[in-house]
């Protein structure tokens, strides 16, 4: 290993020469502390965070470094988690500014969100603590500022280190917190099942977001707390917490329903992300879904790939074959069928839905239209007929948000209303109104089993070479995903809330092809993925080490694979 002084000493040799003479420092240099890894450095001042890799690594056993149990996976994640705020934080308050051309003088590491994930900007094994992140080499036009960089490597970098990473700067309390807070919602999430619930939702959370392009907790305006109605009140002891009361959603099918504006969306979006854990003050800390939860929309315009639609859309015109779909512009009604197909196909418990974003005629076709048009005539089976099939059959509940629709009522086993963001258990209502006003229209689902077809995804289908022939895989928004040539629209992913889990996606598509052996259908070789990331850390997926992936679900990585427009199946 190398002395800081030999790095400082390199530094000075190049000041004033073209910003690629950077690369001549990368090595391992040990700062006493501290040791830093130069691992990637960019030719371009302009170069994004990602194209650069700098590795801070402390020993755990170093006294002054601040330590934790990580003998669980979710105490591990969780401090790792804290850390990486902490370090966040700290190096936007030290180095924050640009200080030259591109990214000069900034520090950086992957912005976490409010969501407590499993990441790799910062990395916690037996013997050591690993952050990584960006540091923008300063320049002038492409011209080396040694000075300016002596500032950020000697001066700025230990000075984030000590205040992010030494047991007297961090707050003990504050990450004791962060921990039990996560350990508590792993433990609610783990009693769902044997207490026959799909989620949960403690009193006093609140629900409302800062606005719709921000998950932070809403503190403009007052906002009500939420408090389960006494019909659906769960008492669950928590390890940390205590005794905790919430609404508890039974399985089965859910109805939330209500008036316009009153909070209807608002607790169907908590429950969407209540598949994660949050951070201390988020307001949801206690909101959790049972984690095979998927939130399903209709999104027009989507391929899809020999999908079989056939219990929900059949006898299409022209005799097109629904039981392989096959579509590079699906309509809201198919591509609606072809998500949940997928969804049941890679291994969802409970779907979450919401009407606005749904197809009306896939969801209900009241008597009237009926009447007009024949069923001989209508290929599509409303998803009202099939709900409780997806139950008795599947074991697949369902929370649907409606505001318009009261021939669900029929069918529910549970009616949610919000009035002023206060839930009521409407479920007798419900059940009268239904007994008083028969529904007229007839059920039009035909009496067969609900099938999933087994698809064998083509490794040829992922080509991550761009038009130049160089390997290309990277993200710049949560829903995009650049992929070879290909950009791969992931809107109706709703459940993805980092965009470094939209980078990871990306890359597990290219490692799952090892898997892609023209015989593992596709929920094994999403299954194996999972498998070895559990086991080897999310960093299995890439060659190159990085520090921009974060956690996602089997069942994004299998909704990220079929909306390739390239993806070909046996």
């Amino acid at each position: 290993m190398r002395t800081a002084t030999l790095l400082k000493q390199k530094l000075m040799e190049i000041d004033g020469r073209d910003y690629g003479h950077y690369q001549s420092l990368s090595g391992c240099y040990d700062f006493n502390r501290f040791t830093l890894i130069l691992q990637q450095i960019p030719q371009d001042p302009y170069a994004p965070p990602q194209a650069g890799i700098y590795r801070v690594q402390v020993r755990r056993d170093d006294p002054r470094i601040v330590n934790f149990s990580t003998d669980s996976r979710v105490r591990r994640i969780a401090f790792s988690d804290f850390l990486a705020r902490a370090f966040f934080e700290t190096s936007r308050k030290i180095a924050g500014k640009r200080r030259g051309t591109g990214h000069s003088g900034i520090i950086t590491i992957d912005r976490p969100g409010q969501s407590i994930l499993e990441r790799n900007s910062v990395v916690i094994t037996k013997e050591r603590i690993e952050v990584r992140c960006f540091v923008g080499l300063p320049a002038m036009g492409r011209r080396i500022v040694s000075e300016s960089a002596a500032y950020m490597l000697f001066d700025a970098l230990p000075h984030i280190v000590e205040q992010s990473l030494l047991a007297e700067n961090i707050d003990q309390r504050a990450l004791q917190r962060h921990i039990e807070v996560a350990e508590d919602a792993e433990y609610l999430r783990s009693k769902l099942d044997s207490r026959g619930l799909v989620a949960f939702v403690a009193d006093n959370s609140v629900l409302p977001r800062e606005s719709g392009t921000s998950d932070r907790l809403m503190v403009a305006t007052p906002v009500i707390p939420f408090s389960a109605p006494d019909s659906l009140v769960t008492k669950i002891d928590l390890p940390h917490a205590g005794s905790v009361t919430g609404m508890g959603i039974p399985k089965g099918v859910t109805l939330i329903t209500g008036g316009g504006y009153h909070g209807k969306s608002t607790l169907l979006e908590a429950l969407e992300v209540g598949i994660y854990n949050h951070i201390p003050g988020d307001g949801r800390e206690r909101c959790v879904s049972n984690e095979q939860a998927v939130k399903i929309r209709a999104y027009s315009g989507r391929s899809v790939v020999k999908t079989d639609i056939s219990s929900f859309i059949n006898r299409l015109p022209f005799g097109k074959e629904t039981a392989s779909f096959c579509t590079a512009n699906a309509s809201g009604s198919t591509s609606q069928a072809a998500s949940i197909v997928e969804a049941i196909e890679s291994g969802a418990e409970v779907i979450l839905m919401d009407e606005d974003t749904c197809a009306t005629n896939f969801i209900v076709r009241d008597s009237k239209m009926q009447q007009l048009v024949a069923k001989e005539d209508e290929p599509i089976t409303p998803f009202i007929d099939v709900v409780r099939q997806l139950y008795t059959e599947k074991n697949i509940s369902t929370v649907l948000v409606l505001g318009g629709v009261g021939d669900y009522f029929d069918v529910a086993d549970h009616v949610i209303q919000m009035a002023e963001y206060r839930p009521t258990d409407v479920t007798c209502r419900a059940r009268e109104i239904a007994a008083r006003f028969p529904v007229k229209r007839r059920m039009e689902a035909e009496s067969h089993p609900i099938t999933i077809r087994d698809r064998i995804p083509l490794a040829e289908s992922f080509d991550p070479l761009n038009t130049y022939g160089k390997f290309r895989i990277f993200a710049r928004e949560v829903d995009r995903l650049h992929f070879g040539r290909q950009v791969v629209d992931l809107t109706d992913l709703e459940q993805l809330v980092e965009l470094s889990q939209t980078r990871a996606i990306g890359y597990a598509l290219e490692y799952a092809k090892k898997y892609m052996d023209e015989k593992t259908p596709l929920q094994d070789i999403i299954q194996r993925v999972i498998k070895d990331i559990d086991e080897k850390g999310i960093d299995v997926i890439s060659s190159r080490i990085c520090g921009h992936f974060a956690q996602f679900r089997g069942l994004e990585l299998a909704f990220a694979l079929n909306r390739f427009r390239s993806l070909s199946v046996l």
